[in-house]
């Protein structure tokens, strides 16, 4: 029996075997090829433990319904993307399950331009697929596309301004560990490499860098070999998060801002994209700088279709999610990564420094509060009408906007929660006004 909770928002994700396996794998492989109707799909896949089960019968799916794969092996996420955006290959399929636990698997489905086939979209198709129709098999071929990849990722930086800086990387066992070595030899940096070895196991810690318990080896590792900066990674490296020479981890909204300066040198007044629970000084200091705030839903398939259809140049998301207009508006942790390398080169100023510029205000970590469907649409309106007062919106969830503080409300798209950003001048009064939301919102 197809389990139907693996068809999200954005992708298909689930555990393997009990959620996602082969048989499933199999029918998705049949019903995108059925939907987007081209003659071949590029198919790569990361180090995850279930992958080469799931793709095999993704694969199987595919061709029996007389589409040809291209499989690409084990690759980035952004090589699929840079497949079907850059390299002219009508439809794609990345399997991965981001940074999730090891036993999760699932599959993004990219297209060309901004085009994507979300999960929820294709469960009907997967529904309702009819029985196999006789018709010839589809053809499999082997391709090595890293060799393209490298060279484009590398096009977004000048590597001759880039200084022997010393960097901790840290590939949490994921696909940053077979990539990172392709772009060694050609930036002038002394790599501290950490956990480099493909394991889908995750034995050094899990794939989510926002975890503490993900952030403690490079921590130790910046401090312990005085490195300029670190980076760490997740699975399959479509997220990043910096860490200054202190060891602090920088967050990612402030990462979006300092990766914007750089893109409003190249190209002064750009759109600037950042998404709703960002902090105020994102749109401020973008602004200032005379490039122009594009304000979107949370979620990267959201951040990269504002940046379309408003001509935006790059974007950004707390989740550390950075997208790119010139990388077909798909996202790059390796694009991210060299840009700043740059930055911190013509800056001059250590990376802890160039952060405290921009961290002026005190914005809570995400709270999660679980309540059921009807209960959250209820604290909701009850905080509508609570702050009615002051500046609402509804772009996403419902953001209340005084001139002092905001904060934002939201569902969870995937789980049954409400989750809570509040910014304020300082921790006391976010402190405050979190209770003060929190006591509404439980009423």
């Amino acid at each position: 029996m197809l389990n139907l909770s693996i068809f999200k928002s954005y992708d298909i994700r689930g555990i393997y075997p009990q959620e996602l396996n082969e048989e499933a794998a199999y029918t998705i492989g049949r019903a995108y090829a059925r939907r987007v109707k081209v003659n071949e799909i590029i198919v790569g896949s990361d180090m995850r433990l279930s992958g080469p089960a799931l793709k095999a019968a993704l694969i199987r799916g595919i061709t029996d319904e007389g589409v040809s794969v291209v499989d690409i092996g084990l690759v980035p996420v952004d090589a699929v993307y840079f497949a079907v955006r850059k390299q002219n290959y009508p439809a794609g399929v990345m399997i991965t399950a981001s940074h999730n636990p090891k036993d999760y698997n699932g599959f993004k489905l990219p297209l060309p331009g901004i085009g994507w086939v979300r999960g929820e979209e294709l469960r009907d198709d997967v529904v309702n697929l009819p029985p196999l129709a006789e018709k010839i098999k589809g053809g499999i071929k082997e391709f090595d596309i890293l060799p393209d990849y490298i060279k484009h990722v590398l096009s977004f930086c000048d590597v001759k301004q880039v200084k022997p800086f010393k960097v901790v990387v840290d590939a949490g066992n994921g696909m940053a560990g077979k990539v990172v070595p392709l772009l060694q030899p050609h930036l002038p940096i002394d790599i501290i490499p950490l956990n480099f070895a493909l394991d889908g196991n995750f034995p050094a810690h899990p794939s989510n860098p926002l975890l503490p318990e993900s952030q403690v080896q490079i921590r130790e590792k910046i401090l312990e070999t005085t490195a300029d900066c670190g980076v760490i990674f997740d699975g399959d490296t479509d997220r990043l998060f910096f860490v200054d020479e202190t060891g602090e981890f920088v967050p990612a909204d402030l990462t979006l801002l300092i990766l914007a300066k750089e893109f409003l040198r190249r190209e002064p007044g750009a759109g600037i994209v950042y998404n709703a629970i960002c902090s105020r000084i994102v749109s401020e200091t973008i602004k200032k700088w005379g490039g122009r705030p594009l304000r979107a839903k949370v979620g990267f398939v959201n951040v990269m279709k504002t940046m379309a259809d408003e001509k935006g140049i790059m974007g950004g998301e707390l989740s550390a999610h950075y997208s790119f207009r010139d990388n077909g508006y798909a996202d790059s942790g390796f694009i991210a990564w060299l840009i700043l390398l740059q930055l911190l080169s013509e800056d001059g100023r250590k990376l802890s420094h160039i952060v405290s510029e921009f961290d002026v205000y005190n914005k809570s970590p995400e709270i999660n509060i679980e309540l059921d469907k009807a209960n959250r649409a209820a604290a909701i309106e009850r905080l509508k009408e609570k702050y009615k007062n002051a500046t609402q919106d509804e772009l996403d969830g419902l953001t209340v906007t005084f001139p002092d503080w905001w904060f934002n409300v939201r569902e969870s798209n995937t789980e049954p929660l409400l989750r809570v950003t509040i910014e304020t001048p300082n921790a006391q009064i976010t402190a405050e006004k979190k209770e003060e939301i929190l006591k509404i919102i439980q009423q």
